[in-house]
């Protein structure tokens, strides 16, 4: 919903010399600037892409999985291992890279929240903050509308898509279209944010 837009944004930008896509089922995109780079585990990097981290100046994270989609241990370690695990082999390769992390709205760094979800998105943005020592960046966007229509994964996203106007009319604090976040997570490839959280507001300040 959102990581397919940022994809397209980097390689019809000039400013990016090339993109590297690194996952476990192929984006389905040709582009000269395109290195697809793909693993059945994510955790278990080949040695291609290991070697090309070491050209990546800034990762994009997209990755995200829906709460009760998936077990609770699945949920964590699709939530923090894998960006911290795959921020470890970055900084080996870079140790100047940046790393900005779609997150969530309610992230909780204290880690102590009841809401698994909150829980872990702050676990994340700890360790990752931690790692990159003023070089990393967090999304953190209320209610997503997908732009691109799709079938919605449970009855919550069907419902909050239905009052998209509403929570609109609220202001900017409270949601933000999926092309509108592609952009803002885009833009701190090119242009460093002067803070390290960007709340929703926040977010729109940059597209």
């Amino acid at each position: 919903m959102v990581g397919n837009h940022v994809l397209k944004l980097a390689l019809g930008s000039d400013d990016i010399a090339k993109v590297v896509v690194y996952g476990r089922r192929s984006v389905g995109v040709e582009d000269k600037k395109l290195v697809e780079i793909l693993s059945p585990n994510f955790l278990e990097f080949p040695a291609d892409f290991l070697e090309a981290l070491g050209s990546v100046d800034h990762i994009l994270f997209c990755v995200g999985v829906y709460t009760g989609a998936v077990k609770r241990e699945l949920f964590r370690e699709i939530t923090v291992d894998y960006p911290v695990e795959l921020a470890k082999k970055h900084l080996e390769a870079n140790p100047s890279g940046v790393f900005s992390l779609l997150s969530g709205q309610g992230a909780d760094r204290s880690e102590q929240s009841r809401m698994m979800f909150a829980e872990d998105k702050g676990a994340a943005e700890n360790a990752l903050s931690t790692l990159y020592n003023g070089n990393f960046h967090t999304f953190r966007p209320g209610y997503i509308y997908p732009v691109e229509k799709r079938d919605e994964p449970n009855l919550s996203y069907k419902v909050s898509r239905s009052m998209y106007p509403l929570l609109k009319a609220f202001g900017p604090k409270y949601s933000i279209t999926s092309h509108q976040l592609a952009e803002g997570i885009f833009t701190s490839s090119v242009r460093k944010p002067a803070q390290e959280i960007l709340e929703n507001h926040e977010i729109l300040k940059y597209i």
